[in-house]
């Protein structure tokens, strides 16, 4: 898969701060372009930044780090030390001091529908099969576009990356109005190719879904921070010719598949009273199935759903404000972990959510994970964390790239602040980012090293031309 370097499914293991200290202080250093080797010990090497902060907490390898900088240059990670050895040992021609923050790798919403922002609260309270045919698919066919499209991610992109989301994957129509959008944010953007068998403004059948995709993921995949997959809607939207077309092109490509699968009760049922099988048994028939394979939701599955996803090494996205929200239901998290499978969170679009909050999502997540099993140790805080940025990393092939504060990775970070009276005392700051904090607590955000948001304020787009954006598209939807 384009930019993955290690298997799908690697998983940190929990070691003490010994490890951590090897792990991610113990490198050796680099300046770009130059290796200095014994004259480290002398003068300090020039890199473009250091972020100083109260805790660090890496992701990979767990646990969390006290008064120490995270060291980047040329957007990657050079290293993380101690505080008190950086004026030692690097001089930074920038430097951030975070007192009373905890560092942590950049958010990861591994499925959205960005331009459904527009959408935002259209149609509240419904189950999703009237709620799709009655609400959103109506107003989609009369106001869908690429100015749709475009104004809606970008609205959506301010907003993940003031809650701290980094990189998010992205499944909606007009996929080259959401890649201008994503450039112009500066955010990490996986892009799904949408194929339907019914037509739509943006293609008539799914031949057209696909020549449309691809010819927008060729003018865009040498953008370095755009990667891309083929997206089918859902089994019950897409034949089995559409899904053996799409396998054709993933295999041919090396594209990733995702899909939303199993949301609802009612799909399982129809599924087995047609096919006598369920989505994903037929999935798997049609050769779809396997690590490139991302299922979306996955909130009704047998036993025997599970261990096929397992076996398969799939991936899954969780998206618990979204299912809760259209009542439908609480996917097995802690069945489908237990067995293996890599688990990451999604936001799903705001028009069913209705925010677009990864460090919600977390904290949900761990709270159903536990009544849903019975158990209070299921899901604690730091694996919670986890699914929100590294395990979603695993699950969109990023890995190598993202998803942990490691040397050599992207310089993808986010401060969170824990100085208010209400967040004090902090005796373990990752559950403090899960369980106390929220998403109105990220104060900065560097993605590939540049920062994207500063002291809480947007420094690649405009909020109140964001705000007249959405203005002018509700008076659109309103007839005004």
């Amino acid at each position: 898969m384009p930019g993955a370097e290690s298997p799908r499914g690697s998983r940190s293991q929990g070691r003490g701060d010994e490890a951590i200290k090897h792990a991610l202080v113990k490198k050796p250093r680099f300046a770009r372009g130059f290796f200095f080797g014994t004259l480290n010990r002398f003068m300090p090497i020039p890199v473009d930044l250091c972020i100083d902060a109260r805790w660090i907490v890496p992701i990979e390898p767990a646990g969390a780090l006290e008064h120490h900088t995270l060291v980047v240059d040329g957007g990657r990670i050079v290293a993380l030390i101690p505080t008190a050895s950086v004026e030692r040992d690097y001089a930074p021609r920038e430097r951030a001091a975070l007192p009373t923050h905890a560092l942590l790798p950049g958010l990861v919403n591994a499925h959205t529908h960005a331009a459904m922002t527009l959408l935002r609260g259209i149609a509240d309270d419904m189950p999703l099969k009237p709620w799709l045919e009655q609400h959103i698919w109506p107003r989609e066919e009369r106001f869908l576009s690429p100015e749709f499209v475009h104004d809606g991610t970008l609205i959506a992109a301010g907003e993940m990356l003031l809650g701290g989301i980094t990189c998010c994957a992205d499944q909606y129509f007009f996929p080259d109005a959401a890649a201008r959008a994503y450039r112009q944010a500066g955010i990490r953007a996986f892009i799904g190719l949408p194929v339907l068998d019914f037509p739509t403004p943006y293609a008539a059948d799914a031949d057209a879904y696909l020549q449309e995709g691809l010819a927008a993921r060729d003018a865009w995949r040498h953008e370095p921070k755009l990667t891309f997959a083929l997206a089918p809607h859902a089994p019950y939207t897409v034949g089995d010719a559409s899904w053996e077309k799409v396998v054709v092109y993933a295999r041919q490509l090396d594209l990733p598949i995702q899909t939303h699968l199993q949301e609802t009760r009612a799909e399982l049922e129809q599924s087995l009273a047609a096919d006598a099988m369920s989505p994903l048994a037929r999935l798997e028939r049609l050769g779809v199935t396997g690590p490139n394979f991302i299922a979306v939701h996955a909130v009704h599955l047998a036993e025997s759903d599970v261990e096929l996803l397992a076996a398969q090494s799939c991936q899954v996205v969780h998206c618990p404000v979204s299912n809760l929200k259209l009542a439908s239901g609480i996917a097995p998290v802690a069945a489908l972990q237990a067995r293996g499978v890599n688990v990451a969170l999604g936001t799903d679009g705001a028009a069913s959510n209705n925010r677009l909050d990864i460090l919600g999502e977390a904290r949900l997540a761990a709270l159903l994970a536990k009544v849903a099993s019975g158990d209070a140790a299921t899901m604690p805080a730091g694996l919670a964390l986890r699914m929100a940025t590294l395990d979603g990393a695993v699950a969109l092939g990023l890995d190598a790239a993202i998803g942990s504060l490691m040397p050599g990775k992207q310089a993808d970070a986010i401060a969170v602040s824990l100085a208010k009276f209400e967040h004090a005392p902090c005796y373990d700051p990752i559950s403090h980012l899960v369980h106390v904090v929220g998403r109105d607590q990220v104060t900065d955000v560097w993605v590939a090293g540049e920062r994207l948001v500063r002291d809480s304020t947007l420094t690649s787009l405009d909020r109140f031309e964001l705000s007249a954006r959405a203005r002018m598209w509700q008076e659109r939807m309103q007839g005004r």
